[in-house]
């Protein structure tokens, strides 16, 4: 019988290393952008990474405020919020939602590109985004060019 050499072995969840990656979107197309972080918070980028884990890695996103859309997208975009109640439906475009909070709009996007199932929710708590470059996981933290 031949001998298998290209095996993959199972890996358990205490075998898993989490890094540190720090994305700077300064002056970045946000529908570009966001499924690079979405793999980075998958983990799809390790030889491990199976699609029923959680092995992704957490992510520091700088300089929310200066994401860019393309075109003329920035003043149609519009992100709708409904209470279930009559008269409930609030609407706020793109400009507007990134000049109160501009980490929402990350977060929405990359929240989009992941997975609709039990896992989003930990890879969403693993994702931090600031509006400028100060942040408190300077020391944990690896420049990764997107």
């Amino acid at each position: 019988m031949a001998k298998l050499t290209n095996v993959t072995k199972p890996i358990s969840l205490s075998q898993i290393k989490r890094e540190w990656y720090e994305v700077d979107v300064s002056d970045k197309i946000l529908g570009r952008i966001a499924p690079k972080i979405a793999f980075l918070l998958q983990g799809k980028h390790k030889v491990y990474y199976v699609p029923h884990l959680d092995c992704g890695d957490y992510v520091v996103v700088i300089n929310a405020s200066k994401v860019k859309l393309s075109g003329k997208k920035a003043q149609t975009k519009v992100y709708t919020k409904y209470s279930g109640y009559p008269g409930g439906l609030k609407k706020v475009t793109f400009d507007q939602l990134k000049s109160k909070n501009a980490s929402i709009v990350i977060k929405h996007a990359v929240a989009g590109m992941l997975p609709k199932n039990k896992l989003k929710n930990n890879y969403l708590k693993r994702l931090y985004v600031f509006n400028e470059e100060a942040h408190p996981y300077k020391d944990k933290v690896k420049l990764v060019k997107l």
